[in-house]
């Protein structure tokens, strides 16, 4: 078992990053003034692996103090952009399935409340029960003034009201349990995206979404699971490893082709000209890690651009 870290000053933490990592350091009065905001470990934490020379503690020669803060803000910036779309996405979802449920069951909380409202197969029942607590918790909340004043002078909250206090994560079990009927319908909002592929869009964006929200490590993520085996990834002629794309699946380039189907074609185009000059920005601050290495890391296909290029049909 490795040794605990031990405290060290800002002072004592540059001249390890000189002495023993090899690390350039031309302006040690900027180098404190950044471990000050950002801290060590989060600084050299998330983002030190792909400087370090394979199997030694120690970095690529000629590796700069301001590379690796150049990374770390690369990442900063996707995940400010990438949140951006997908709050996007989040109130357009909640925007839909609050008025497909209230046009099937009426606004009465009580339909929402209700298990036999939802597609309650054994296999979602557990599910289900859990959502209905979730959604019991929203109601008796006293943390919204909005909640509240539909509570005092209606006693009742509309499903398009308590929407607002749900997460990400709570509309995406709510449409995994969706009548099949009220699926098809949100579906249709986005063209050509089935049932089954709109639920792992929402599993695998609400993963994402918590990334950002939380400050972690964006451009490296992957989730557990995947987005379905898409047209696009066909004609994107993305390379496979066995039947297994090996972009666009679990990771950040998933996001992108979520992005695509998601949202309007003049809101994807925006996103993607913003991404294209925060990956330019990056190569040019880079020495040590080629667009190649970057793309990589990132899950994205070496030809991305190509990606609003195609229609979304087969």
């Amino acid at each position: 078992m490795p040794s605990q870290k031990t405290f060290s000053t800002f002072d004592e933490q540059i001249e390890l990053l000189k002495s023993e990592k090899h690390l350039v350091i031309t302006d040690e009065t900027y180098a404190k003034d950044v471990l000050m905001r950002i801290g060590y470990f989060s600084l050299f934490g998330g983002y030190k692996h792909l400087f370090r020379i394979p199997l030694t503690k120690k970095y690529k020669e000629g590796t700069t103090f301001n590379e690796i803060v150049a990374l770390y803000e690369f990442d900063s910036n996707l995940r400010e952009l990438f949140f951006k779309y997908l709050l996007q996405i989040e109130r357009h979802m909640r925007s839909l399935m609050s008025y497909y449920f209230a046009e099937k069951y009426g606004e009465s909380q009580t339909a929402y409340l209700d298990e036999n409202n939802y597609n309650n197969s054994q296999r979602n029942h557990k599910i289900i029960s859990r959502l209905i607590s979730t959604l019991q918790r929203a109601v008796n909340t006293t943390d919204y003034v909005y909640i509240n004043y539909y509570r005092a002078n209606y006693n009742n909250i509309p499903l398009w009201v308590l929407s607002n206090v749900l997460t990400f994560g709570n509309l995406s079990k709510m449409y995994k349990v969706f009548p099949q009927s009220l699926q098809s319908k949100i579906c249709k909002n986005f063209g050509c995206i089935n049932r089954k592929q709109m639920e792992q869009f929402l599993s695998v964006l609400t993963k994402f979404r918590n990334v950002c929200a939380h400050g972690e490590r964006l451009f490296t993520y992957r989730t557990i699971d995947n987005i379905s085996d898409l047209p696009l990834h066909q004609k994107m002629r993305i390379p496979k490893q066995g039947i297994q794309y090996l972009y666009g699946k679990n990771d950040l380039f998933a996001v992108v082709i979520a992005f695509r189907h998601l949202l309007p074609k003049e809101d994807f185009l925006e996103f993607k000209g913003k991404l294209t000059i925060e990956i330019s920005r990056a190569n040019k601050n880079l020495v040590h890690i080629t667009e190649k290495e970057l793309l990589e890391h990132m899950g994205f296909p070496k030809n991305w651009k190509n990606i609003s290029r195609y229609q979304l049909t087969p």
